[in-house]
């Protein structure tokens, strides 16, 4: 259930803000994703993949802009991310003085864009120091699962570059965590039993997080995002060739990031997950 409204209160803000509140129905695409990635029992794989993902970013981040994290916006925000994924202190540190001591010079950030079974638009986010490597591992997935890998910007005027903020169910009800969005000056908030996701502008990501962290606590994630504009619905014929095509993106050690604008249904998703 979809709920639009403009927010016209006491709060002073400079303009009224349209907030979307999600009730009920599916997540967006890459989060039923991970929701299958997590729960076929491969908990310590993804995890130790992720804690990977999250040092290279880190490394990349403290190379780009210097390893003082209050000096470095792109760095504090990795640091935040990972610090919500429970990446010990030492990890961190290890990753910031990999910076510094010439790792990171090599990693360059390319996306790709394609389209996946059943016209599912897909961008790819990578840092690599081989970009041939890369493009030849990302385009075998896109065949391999019936997909085509397009040219940049072949699919990501369907998306939106916005900030978005994760909080468990445990940060409040959709009430709270609304109210406390508003505050905080973000755009739309996601809020059903699996938790909260709170949608900024791209640009106010470090604000807003800051903002929501004094009202809600620490968030379980905060990171930059392609938000779809609209949704593919997948049959179930076409779900399960794009989960597989989903997985081993995710699995490529130079992909940082997927995302993907289907939306499957609930009914399908169980039956996936017991695959």
């Amino acid at each position: 259930m979809y709920l639009d409204f403009t927010v016209n209160c006491d709060i002073n803000l400079p303009n009224p803000k349209t907030i979307q509140i999600i009730n009920e129905g599916t997540m967006a695409g890459h989060s039923q994703f991970k929701n299958i990635m997590h729960r076929k029992g491969r908990q310590d794989a993804v995890r130790s993949k992720m804690f990977s993902k999250l040092s290279k970013e880190i490394t990349v981040a403290a190379k780009m802009g210097g390893p003082d994290p209050d000096a470095n916006p792109r760095l504090r925000l990795a640091i935040q991310n990972a610090r919500s994924q429970s990446m010990p202190k030492d990890n961190i540190q290890r990753a910031i003085s990999k910076s510094q001591a010439g790792e990171g010079d090599d990693y360059e950030e390319v996306r790709y864009e394609g389209y996946g079974p059943g016209g599912v638009a897909i961008i790819v986010e990578a840092l690599t120091d081989n970009r041939n490597r890369t493009a030849s591992s990302v385009r075998s997935a896109f065949t391999k699962f019936g997909g085509n890998l397009g040219e940049s910007g072949s699919v990501a005027f369907m998306f939106d570059r916005v900030g978005e903020i994760t909080y468990k169910p445990e940060a409040g009800d959709a009430d709270t965590v609304m109210e406390a969005a508003i505050e905080a000056g973000a755009e739309d908030v996601q809020s059903d039993e699996n938790g909260h996701i709170i949608t900024c502008a791209f640009t106010d990501i470090g604000e807003v997080s800051s903002a929501l962290a004094e009202s809600l606590g620490e968030a379980e994630s905060v990171k930059p995002n392609w938000k779809p504009q609209n949704s593919t619905p997948v049959d179930e014929d076409k779900a399960g060739t794009l989960m597989k095509l989903m997985g081993v993106l995710d699995e490529d050690d130079d992909v940082q990031n997927v995302y993907a604008n289907f939306d499957i249904s609930d009914e399908i998703m169980a039956r996936l997950m017991q695959d």
